[in-house]
């Protein structure tokens, strides 16, 4: 049997391996078999051996190490495929065309394996600002993270651009630029969302994300997009736009606003509420 400092030793090294440093446990309701690493101590009969936690701790772990990861805006952190409404739509035009796309995207889901192999992604394209790309965007995005474990990384093309410039006034500018094209490059799957929104005549953009979408379409990374725009109309050359076309399905989304009906709706609450003359408690 291990000495207890022996096995104490061992579980505050796994605790530093692989518990993240933003991760804090509250001491009361530390497992009593991992005690916060993720694994526990098994006795073979020689020095012992580590497994990952039986209450699931390790797998726990893991998922928030995703989510973490992921950096989904809290407001879609609980969207999914499956509760994305079709008939919200005003029109039966648009209706339609919402469910041509969730059919796409379903397919696409459902085969991910080998559109994973492919490097195929999705572009998701509306002119109109609020008509449901970012919100499917994020659902794919969960589908991906809870039932197929994969690492997902979703930004804004500001975002990455803000994040490109701050690495600039770090020390090791360079080290740090680069440290991010990596980890843009070869996350698993990389959502750019509102891309096209930045200034793409300025050659500086042009050549950060041209490094950022070759990288990942050499190395066949799944690459998914929102765009306000078309890639026929998309203010990048074709360097850039060939490649998307390549490894993308191009997915149309309905030419209305899902944020205006909504207002709308509760404008139509507050009026009736008015109309009845109810007060409040």
């Amino acid at each position: 049997m291990v000495e207890i400092d022996v096995l104490k030793e061992m579980q505050d090294h796994l605790r530093e391996e692989f518990v993240p440093k933003n991760q804090t446990q509250n001491k009361g309701s530390e497992c009593p078999y991992c005690h916060g690493t993720g694994y526990e101590y098994v006795d073979d009969g020689g020095q012992g051996t580590c497994k990952p936690c039986r209450k699931g701790c390790y797998q726990r772990m893991v998922m928030n190490n995703r989510l973490s990861f992921a950096n989904i805006p809290e407001s879609f952190k609980d969207m999914r495929i499956g509760s994305f409404n079709t008939d919200i739509y005003s029109t039966q035009n648009n209706r339609n065309k919402a469910v041509s796309a969730l059919k796409a995207i379903k397919y696409w889901l459902h085969h991910f394996e080998t559109m994973k192999q492919r490097g195929m992604g999705l572009y998701l394209y509306s002119s109109i600002k609020g008509s449901g790309k970012t919100r499917m965007a994020v659902s794919i995005a969960n589908e991906l993270i809870y039932d197929k474990q994969i690492q997902v990384k979703f930004a804004t093309s500001l975002q990455i651009l803000n994040e490109i410039k701050a690495s600039w006034d770090r020390q090791g500018g360079e080290r740090s630029e680069s440290k991010l094209f990596d980890f843009l490059s070869t996350t698993k799957v990389l959502i750019i969302d509102d891309f096209g929104v930045e200034n793409s005549e300025r050659d500086w953009i042009r050549e950060k994300f041209y490094h950022i979408i070759n990288t990942r379409y050499v190395d066949n990374k799944v690459t998914i997009f929102t765009s306000n725009s078309s890639l026929e109309s998309l203010r990048y050359d074709e360097r850039i736009t060939n490649r998307i076309k390549e490894r993308t399905y191009q997915i149309p989304f309905p030419e209305e606003s899902v944020r205006d009906i909504i207002a709308r709706d509760n404008m139509r609450e507050l009026a009736e509420v008015i109309r009845r003359g109810d007060e409040c408690e």
